[in-house]
């Protein structure tokens, strides 16, 4: 009670997560369903090529390092001034860690990033002659390298039957059932069953645009993809939207039907 009016108590609402949680499918499609689903993916994105900008193996082996947690648009903006100064292995190689790192700043990481790609361009001097090699386990040797980048570099450098997984095709991977895999080597071994050898070095692009386009996290805009009738996640997204909207509908009522927004009168003491 305060001045003769005891306050009345509001109940708090619902809270409303800002976030939409879609499960994955619970399993695969059949391999048929799974290879129309890759066709369609195919038809729609015909000119898919890796979005880093790169005049050679080496210049696409440290753009492709350099892009771990950051945009290839970001790493199109930093490349120029890295390579206008260190544009060989050699050059790299003797660059001051300092150095590097100011110009690589804006990718995030600089300073683990700027040490890997000095240690790699190191390596590829002292073992290939400033070369990067076309062979898998001689680039996972490489500081810094590991499989997802080694794929990369072998399917768009080399053109090699390489199938990268980043998180984007992780995500789409797992939504289109092409896969039940925990792990990214997982969900390759799995997708490289379903893709013929020609073909599997522009499958992980399929799957990259498809998901920066439509398949978004965390939620896809499955009225435009052109997979929708065959993907396992289509009804799940539904779902989980009408439970977010019918969620939002409750939230936003008031205690004991009270207009939403209405602000109930103090009651007084008698």
């Amino acid at each position: 009670m305060k001045n003769g009016i005891v306050a009345k108590t509001m109940r708090p609402r619902p809270a409303v997560s800002a976030g939409l949680k879609i499960p994955f499918p619970s399993r695969k499609v059949s391999r048929a369903v799974a290879e129309q689903e890759l066709a369609l993916l195919e038809k729609a994105y015909p000119e898919a090529v890796t979005a880093l900008e790169y005049e050679s193996p080496f210049t696409l082996l440290i753009a492709v390092m350099l892009s771990a947690q950051t945009t290839d648009v970001r790493v199109n903006l930093t490349t120029p001034f890295l390579f206008a100064k260190y544009p060989t292995a050699q050059a790299l190689a003797d660059a001051p860690l300092a150095g590097v790192e100011e110009l690589i700043k804006s990718t995030g990481f600089y300073h683990t990033k700027a040490k890997n790609i000095i240690a790699a361009s190191k390596a590829l001097v002292e073992h290939y002659g400033g070369e990067v090699p076309a062979d898998r386990d001689a680039l996972e040797a490489l500081p810094g390298v590991g499989r997802k980048t080694a794929n990369v570099v072998l399917a768009v450098a080399f053109e090699k039957a390489a199938f990268a997984v980043d998180t984007h095709v992780f995500r789409v991977s797992h939504r289109l059932g092409l896969t039940l895999g925990k792990t990214p080597r997982d969900v390759e071994d799995d997708v490289v069953k379903l893709v013929p050898q020609e073909k599997l070095r522009f499958a992980h692009h399929w799957l990259i645009l498809h998901g920066r386009a439509i398949c978004k996290a965390p939620t896809p805009l499955c009225a435009k993809c052109p997979v929708e009738k065959l993907c396992p996640s289509a009804p799940l997204v539904a779902r989980a939207l009408k439970a977010k909207t019918k969620a939002k509908t409750a939230a936003g009522r008031s205690p004991r039907g009270a207009p939403a927004g209405a602000v109930p009168r103090p009651a007084r003491s008698s």
